[in-house]
């Protein structure tokens, strides 16, 4: 994957939450008739047509009947979903190349809840406007992740925690309770497997392939015990001990087998897949998986056998990273006014509670989290709450392409099958390289 990387001026901090729910407190202080552009020259907020929606690629089926009710509410513009891949860095590659050759179709980007500070820094999506946007009601962690320097940029959208699924017919078979650390999640892997004898059946998967899933897995292992990659005052702090025991587990864990060899090619998709066959006991992933392994159409084998618990930690209770998308609109778009449009579509209380019950994603208003039917249907529900509630921002960066990359090499390095790496040695390279970076 390549970058296009413009000359260094680099902002980041990492950002404890309550200094980013202040920052998401303060709001904007531009007028609602428009939105500044990077020039700081008004732009037109009205203009309604055609628009061209870009967003990773869509697993439930539900998004293109929520366009399909959006256009036929709004005739004056119709709204074209621009599926991309479920890549990470590769939606972002695409939106960036499409915003350097100033497509105007691209109107609604779903922005990564990490992308905001670079999109909103280098003009790539405009300021939303407060009086079209108010941010009351919405979950405090998702407004603080479309906000950079007191104003907002992307709406929330869709918000998530980590979870930690699991076979729960094979956890009450062996009188095993859900682990709350890792060492009881190896207990608990060799009490089931030893008493199964399945050669097929592994223990625990995350996403370990070199993409934004291992910075995030990355990050869940060093907060899990007790470390930072940059800590509250915007200091990269990874080359720590605590930091070094989160890597080493992981890596421990390929070797010893408890983490499958394959798993160093996984994504979410290939993750997913292998809890929903079946072959794994326990399964780090996020809330869609929940609707998806309850399928009846023979596209999972553990149906009504499995469920969800917080995640283990590695010397503590799990620390998940904050995931999530919002919805901000491209600078370069033509029809703003479609786009605004969208946006409150997309965020009201009704759509959000269809796309919840049909999806399992997260909502971002936190009415919806005791929903009555989405509580019924999902009953996990108020765990996600508390893994995002307690989820920790991952490093705020205007480069934020060049801090993850940098973050995907250190940990991929050390892992069996990703590089030959100490995890110590691993970690001092990463301190070096983030120091470079924070200008």
């Amino acid at each position: 994957m390549t970058f296009v990387r413009p000359a260094r001026r680099v902002l980041i901090a990492a950002v404890s939450l309550s200094a980013l729910l202040v920052a998401a407190a303060c709001g904007s202080d531009e007028p609602g008739g428009g939105s500044p552009s990077a020039s700081g020259a008004a732009v037109d907020l009205t203009k309604k047509g055609p628009i061209e929606v870009w967003q990773g690629k869509d697993t439930s089926g539900n998004f293109p009947k929520l366009i399909a009710q959006f256009n036929e509410q709004h005739p004056d513009g119709k709204v074209t979903f621009h599926e991309l891949p479920d890549s990470a860095d590769q939606q972002r590659q695409q939106m960036v190349q499409n915003t350097q050759i100033k497509n105007p179709a691209m109107a609604v980007l779903s922005v990564d809840v990490v992308w905001t500070a670079e999109f909103a820094a280098k003009g790539y999506v405009i300021e939303l406007p407060k009086d079209q946007f108010p941010t009351e009601g919405f979950l405090p962690a998702t407004v603080a992740s479309g906000t950079y320097f007191n104003k907002l940029y992307a709406y929330p959208s869709t918000s998530d925690g980590g979870l930690l699924y699991y076979r729960k017919d094979l956890l009450s078979k062996y009188n095993v309770e859900p682990p709350t650390t890792f060492d009881e999640m190896k207990a608990a892997c060799d009490t089931i497997r030893g008493g199964e004898n399945d050669p097929k059946l592994e223990c625990f998967a995350g996403q370990y392939n070199k993409y934004e899933g291992l910075t995030v897995n990355f990050d869940e292992a060093v907060h899990g015990a007790g470390g930072v990659i940059v800590d509250d005052a915007g200091k990269p702090n990874v080359a720590t001990p605590e930091a070094t025991k989160g890597l080493q587990t992981l890596v421990d864990w390929f070797k010893e087998g408890y983490i499958p060899k394959g798993a160093i090619t996984w994504q979410e998709e290939q993750g997913r897949q292998a809890f929903q066959n079946g072959t794994l006991i326990f399964h780090r992933n996020w809330g869609y998986v929940y609707n998806l392994a309850a399928k009846t159409d023979g596209s999972s084998k553990i149906v009504g056998k499995y469920d969800v618990a917080p995640l283990p930690g590695i010397t503590g209770p799990g620390v998940s990273s904050l995931g999530g998308h919002n919805y901000a609109i491209a600078a370069n778009a033509e029809n703003k006014g479609t786009a605004i449009e969208f946006l409150k579509f997309m965020s009201s209380p009704e759509v959000q509670k269809n796309n919840t019950l049909a999806t399992s994603n997260s909502p971002t208003l936190a009415a919806l989290y005791s929903d009555p039917d989405i509580v019924k249907k999902f009953p996990f529900m108020p765990i996600q709450l508390k893994s995002i509630e307690g989820a920790k921002p991952r490093p705020v960066a205007v480069e934020y392409g060049d801090v993850t990359l940098a973050i995907q090499d250190a940990a991929y390095s050390a892992l069996p099958g990703g590089g030959t790496t100490a995890p110590d040695a691993a970690l001092q390279q990463l301190q070096s390289k983030l120091q470079t970076l924070i200008q």
